[in-house]
């Protein structure tokens, strides 16, 4: 099973994750698919903290607006393992009118595991059609833009 934790620190917003057994393959590594989900977890955990608690779920069924995701690339700079937490570094690296890009930084023993580039589109949930960010959105992400 996996545990999470999520904090503010002096460089950026992370989230820490507990890798566990389950989530590794015979070769005692974490399986490829579940980088992409731990990178995910935390972007929903920057949400979260930003929006007072709402994360994606609450996002679309409260607020009224999704945020599905439209690319995602990551590039393995080291194998991820149970063997330390995995601390995900997340912060929003540019606006548009209509989207979101986030960077994630993963590293465990502070060696780089991964970084990645996940890019959402806001929309309405009821149509699937893309909508320009909601200002409050935009206010949060704008405060905490970073580099590409």
């Amino acid at each position: 099973m996996t545990e999470h934790n999520s904090t503010l620190v002096q460089q950026g917003f992370t989230h820490e994750i507990r890798v566990g057994w389950g989530d590794c393959d015979p070769a005692r590594i974490a399986y490829t698919g579940r980088l992409p989900a731990f990178a995910l977890e935390a972007i929903d955990a920057w949400w979260e903290h930003h929006l007072g608690g709402d994360g994606w779920y609450q996002m679309e069924l409260d607020r009224g607006t999704g945020t599905p995701f439209v690319h995602m690339s990551i590039d393995f700079r080291s194998p991820v393992t149970p063997r330390h937490r995995l601390i995900c570094e997340v912060w929003p690296s540019a606006l548009g009118s209509k989207s979101v890009t986030f960077r994630v930084n993963a590293r465990q023993n502070e060696e780089l595991c991964f970084e990645g580039r996940f890019v959402c589109v806001f929309i309405s949930p009821e149509s699937f059609t893309a909508k320009p960010a909601p200002k409050d959105y935009r206010q949060v992400i704008e405060a905490n833009l970073g580099p590409e």
